[in-house]
């Protein structure tokens, strides 16, 4: 897939974008890549996020927010990530549900507060 995005130049097109941010603010180009991989929340993105880091040689603080988006991201949702849907796995067969929803809530009340102060201690 990553693959796909740098022949049809989606890679390239990021990563220019990306040097667009830097040109006004690293510190606002951090942010901005921090949130928008929280956000794209799954695995293709953090491929995607990754090639484009590499690609693109960006600053210390823009490469440490991405990977802290990709970290972090995958708590809004309850595909998100492998691990999520194991640990679900897993508490089912204790007969524990717990619905995309309450997921979503749950997500929605501790991943911003800890996106925010991870990416304040990186940017900053």
């Amino acid at each position: 897939m990553v693959e796909a995005l740098v022949k049809t130049g989606v890679i390239g097109h990021l990563g220019a974008l990306l040097h667009q941010a830097l040109a006004q603010s690293v510190t606002q180009a951090a942010w901005s890549a921090g949130v928008a991989t929280a956000l794209a929340d799954n695995l293709p993105v953090g491929l995607v996020a990754g090639s484009v880091a590499a690609s693109a040689h960006l600053p210390a603080p823009v490469v440490s927010a991405t990977l802290i988006g990709v970290d972090l991201g995958p708590n809004l949702s309850i595909t998100g990530s492998l691990a999520t849907l194991l640990w679900l796995v897993a508490l089912r067969r204790e007969k524990i549900e717990v619905g995309a929803w309450t997921f979503l809530k749950l997500g929605l009340l501790v991943t911003p507060p800890a996106l925010i102060a991870a990416l304040t201690s990186t940017v900053w």
